[in-house]
């Protein structure tokens, strides 16, 4: 059984990590989610067009806000990305259905040479933490990635950790919501080590813009399929990037 975590953060880290927070329209959830995020790490939320007041709240509680007017998850994602500057960066959903303090132990196996990017399998806690629609097209991807990949996944979700030379190095393309697909299979045609362990999955705060509906579901199951359509793209050298304009930090 999954517990799940309602502790304070873990003891502050030694070394510093990034962690990106994707963001539209999230004020409500963002106390619960940077409350989490451990000591001596950065939050970098990625403002990706909110008008609920999302960006100047987290810059309110002490996050880095770094703001992606081109919309798509993607888009906030590889922003985050390029902002940060930690050797190892974190991914988490940004409506407080993940503790990103889970993130510790993933960021342990990276560090240990363990795996080199880690991923949360989510099992869902409650009643209408993920609809039976969401979960259908997460298995069928998971099905299809074994098949392009030999992984065997059980999901793509977003509560991840790497090294940030590793994923610039994967020369991502995708700005929707193949993104986080996109980053395990060039994981994978790199030869890099993938691993997946265990993590609650929370109801939501706030409506989903992707897995609330069969439409957006299905849209985003199209975007995957056209990654995994995608022939084996060679690793790029990583080279340092600038951060992208509008980032912002108490």
């Amino acid at each position: 059984m999954i517990a799940v975590t309602t502790s304070l953060p873990p003891e502050p880290d030694p070394a510093p990590v990034d962690v990106v927070l994707p963001c539209l329209n999230e004020a409500e959830a963002l106390p619960w989610v940077l409350a989490r995020i451990p000591r001596g790490w950065r939050a970098l939320v990625v403002d990706n067009g909110s008008t609920d007041g999302s960006a100047e709240r987290a810059y309110g509680l002490g996050a880095t806000v770094v703001r992606e007017e081109r919309r798509g998850f993607g888009a906030a994602c590889h922003a985050g990305l390029l902002a940060a500057t930690a050797d190892i960066v974190c991914f988490c959903d940004c409506d407080a259905s993940l503790d990103p303090s889970l993130l510790v132990d993933f960021v342990r196996e990276v560090r240990d040479g363990e795996a080199d990017l880690v991923l949360g399998r989510r099992w869902p806690q409650g009643r209408g933490a993920w609809p039976v629609h969401a979960r259908a097209g997460n298995l069928a991807l998971a099905r299809m990635l074994r098949r392009r990949t030999g992984l065997r996944l059980h999901d793509l979700g977003p509560l991840r950790a790497a090294r940030r030379a590793d994923l610039l190095a994967l020369g991502l393309t995708d700005r929707r919501s193949g993104y986080p697909l996109q980053m395990v299979v060039r994981a994978a045609d790199a030869g890099l080590r993938v691993a997946e362990h265990d993590v609650p999955y929370l109801p939501r705060t706030g409506a989903s813009k992707v897995t609330g509906t069969w439409r957006g579901t299905w849209q985003a199951v199209r975007d995957m399929r056209r990654v995994l359509a995608e022939p084996p793209a060679p690793a790029t050298v990583p080279t340092a990037a600038p951060s992208p304009q509008g980032a912002t930090s108490r």
